[in-house]
């Protein structure tokens, strides 16, 4: 049996008292909302916090009213009438429905790096002398490389790029707003933008978009994604006149497909452009052997999924596929 390490244990009642405790306690305390990430890598001893600071018992974290407090669960996003469709299908598909009640949406931005190497039991890295991201010196994804590699693997990111959307980050500082897209470094170790000091305590995103998210990943549940597309366009009757496409899990860190979105600007989704929006979406994963399934093949794939996002925001009738795919209908 795995067993947690020795922490104690802060439950502050406002933003502002966990910041003070955050700063307070230096790099010795992590802040906790659901924890269905943080201790089972505390478990595997990926992160061993002297303090652990929980979130769950502040009001204002739990904000449901247009915008979204970065402790609402999952599940709550996935029901809430006015979520976008994207991000209500990224949560829907986030491991199993007992983990969604736990989950929040600021856990799963802030989502750790994934790496089959990394991912294992303390004994097991042991045993290959560790890895870069924790312990070790070398990256046995890429030997010769001096920077990890860990893919990240966060569902509800590149929802919210896709949807413009921003984060609010709070600490003893200060307050600092910024896109969800500059929450993320392309890096598998320091991954985040966010101090540790920092809190996430919302999520806005903004109205007037028509969204998808697609998921690829081996289990129809319960599984991280090995490749996520998430589009969002606006129209002017049938033409485009504005477009945002975003990747996530072939990279350190989700991203706007940027050249996609612009060529997808002033045209209609016929099936020429929906390829060719596609084309250049897969010319931009770049996923490495770190995870499941052959690398090669995800990086083709990568066509196909924002083909099946973009029909869908045409009208296309993709039900059978997706239920193929997610085996749900979300």
């Amino acid at each position: 049996m795995l067993r947690l390490p020795w922490f104690e244990y802060r439950a502050p009642r406002t933003v502002a008292e966990a910041a003070k405790i955050l700063a307070g306690e230096g790099p010795a305390a992590m802040a906790v909302a659901g924890g269905t990430d943080l201790l089972p890598n505390m478990k595997r001893r990926h992160q061993a916090p002297k303090v652990l600071v929980s979130l769950r018992g502040i009001p204002e974290l739990k904000a449901l009213n247009g915008s979204f407090g970065a402790a609402v669960t999952l599940n709550e996003i996935v029901r809430y009438e006015k979520t976008p469709t994207a991000l209500r299908q990224a949560a829907a598909q986030v491991a199993t429905p007992q983990i969604r009640n736990m989950g929040t949406l600021g856990g799963n931005l802030c989502l750790d790096t994934r790496c089959n190497y990394y991912n294992q039991t303390y004994e097991w890295r042991k045993a290959i002398d560790f890895c870069l991201k924790k312990d070790g010196k070398t990256c046995w994804v890429a030997t010769a490389s001096k920077r990890c590699v860990a893919v990240s693997s966060t569902d509800t990111a590149p929802a919210l790029i896709a949807l413009n959307a921003k984060v609010t980050l709070v600490s003893s500082r200060g307050e600092r707003e910024i896109p969800v897209e500059n929450l993320y470094k392309n890096d598998g170790i320091e991954y985040l933008t966010r101090a540790p000091d920092e809190i996430l305590t919302e999520v806005r995103a903004p109205a007037g978009w028509k969204s998808t998210y697609w998921k690829l990943r081996r289990r129809g549940s319960f599984d991280f994604p090995i490749l996520g597309v998430a589009v969002a366009l606006k129209f002017e009757k049938d033409v485009i006149s504005d477009a945002r496409m975003a990747l996530g899990a072939v990279a350190s860190r989700p991203f706007l497909v940027e050249k996609a979105g612009e060529f997808l600007k002033g045209k209609t989704l016929s099936d020429e452009v929906i390829a060719h929006a596609a084309e250049l979406a897969a010319n931009r994963a770049k996923p490495m052997d770190n995870t499941d399934m052959d690398l090669y093949w995800r990086k083709e794939v990568t066509d196909d999924f924002a083909g099946y996002a973009l029909r869908e925001l045409r009208g296309d009738d993709m039900s059978a596929v997706r239920m193929r795919i997610a085996r749900q209908l979300v």
